[in-house]
């Protein structure tokens, strides 16, 4: 199984442990400092201790950690030309499987400035990006996503993520790939489960976002398991266990 969206330098390597032994073998984190700040090279920091860091807590846990660096709408204070400057030595270096996770939030000024330079980004190097859709108006911010991305990036690049029952007729007839986040206080396994029954299984991707905030590590193998109770095919289970990410991310 692969875990498409979680932020690895918030957990512990019992959660890395219990996510293997349950069977996530690949999991892709992605890049969200909880903290405001203004200053490019503690941001730097923060994405540098993902890549080298993490990735091998991981990986002594038997987790094989895929790396999604960027800058997320919660740190659109600083002014990202570092950040810039590295993400196309990741990309260059294959670092990273995207950049991500990025997106907005309080739709100001800088954020949409940010969020558009790294599509822009993206859509030069042939990068995949992973988009962040907010708790809070999620489906208002997610209307703006949907007006600024045909302006800056093809589809095929593209995860819209924590995309739930409420918002999913705004984004079901697009040509991007969505996310289904499976996380306390975010969507249980039945809310997703009740999408792909009614949607398909195509067109998405399964993650726990598992992070500093009430998270479940284990949320992925338990919405696969419920699938595999109720009966639904098992093909269409492995798409959203694996072969969805596999086929986007291309690992």
């Amino acid at each position: 199984m692969i875990d498409t969206h979680i932020h690895a330098d918030a957990r512990t390597g019992e959660d890395f442990n219990e996510m293997y032994l349950s069977g996530i073998d690949v999991a892709v984190t992605c890049a969200y400092y909880p903290y405001k700040i203004d200053n490019d090279t503690i941001l730097l920091n923060h994405l540098m201790r993902i890549l080298n860091y993490d990735t091998k807590r991981a990986g002594e846990h038997g987790i094989e950690l895929k790396v999604a660096l960027g800058i997320h709408p919660t740190n659109t204070n600083v002014d990202g030309g570092l950040i810039y400057e590295n993400l196309y030595k990741w990309i260059e270096n294959k670092d990273i499987v995207a950049i991500g996770e990025i997106g907005l939030e309080n739709l100001t000024e800088k954020e949409y400035e940010i969020f558009k330079k790294q599509l822009d980004i993206a859509q030069e190097t042939k990068t995949n990006v992973i988009i962040h859709t907010p708790r809070k108006n999620k489906s208002a911010v997610l209307d703006e996503i949907l007006e600024i991305l045909p302006q800056h990036i093809s589809p095929e690049y593209v995860v819209i993520d924590h995309i739930n029952q409420n918002v999913i007729e705004k984004a079901i007839d697009t040509d991007y790939t969505l996310g289904l986040t499976v996380q306390p206080q975010k969507m249980d396994k039945y809310e997703a489960i009740d999408i792909l029954d009614n949607y398909g299984f195509d067109r998405f991707l399964l993650n726990s976002d598992i992070s500093n905030k009430p998270s479940d590590p284990l949320s992925v193998p338990k919405t696969i398991r419920e699938l595999t109770r109720l009966g639904f095919n098992k093909k269409e289970i492995n798409k959203i266990a694996f072969k969805n990410a596999e086929k986007f991310f291309n690992f």
